[in-house]
């Protein structure tokens, strides 16, 4: 299955989790009818500068992102870091996290939450 970029089904989402400004959703495929595995999030996201998402914890299912474009700091369980394109962050269980886009360009993460 070919889905091309562009035609993913596109949501935004306002102060997600707490956060601040508008986080684009594009996902990739929708899990349960598309995917097959046990995703509950397979998408690309985008968060304009100050943008973010509030802090959140993850029970019985872990989240990884990709910085794929911009600059982002992150709070990974209460230990704050600067992420840059190429980085990389896992959340698993019981564990917190959440994300800010502070440069001057948009930050896009390739965002997978994926259930035990």
């Amino acid at each position: 299955m070919i889905r091309k970029n562009g035609n993913y089904k596109k949501e935004v989402k306002v102060n997600m989790r707490g956060g601040e400004g508008s986080v684009t959703i594009e996902k990739f495929w929708e899990p349960g009818e598309e995917l097959k595995s046990k995703n509950r999030l397979f998408a690309k996201l985008t968060l304009m500068p100050g943008s973010s998402i509030g802090f959140h914890k993850h029970e019985n299912e872990e989240e990884v992102f990709v910085v794929l474009q911009g600059t982002a700091e992150a709070d990974d369980n209460g230990e704050k870091v600067f992420l840059e394109k190429g980085d990389t962050i896992l959340t698993g269980e019981g564990k917190g996290h959440s994300i800010k886009s502070v440069g001057k360009d948009n930050l896009q993460l390739l965002a997978v939450i994926s259930c035990y």
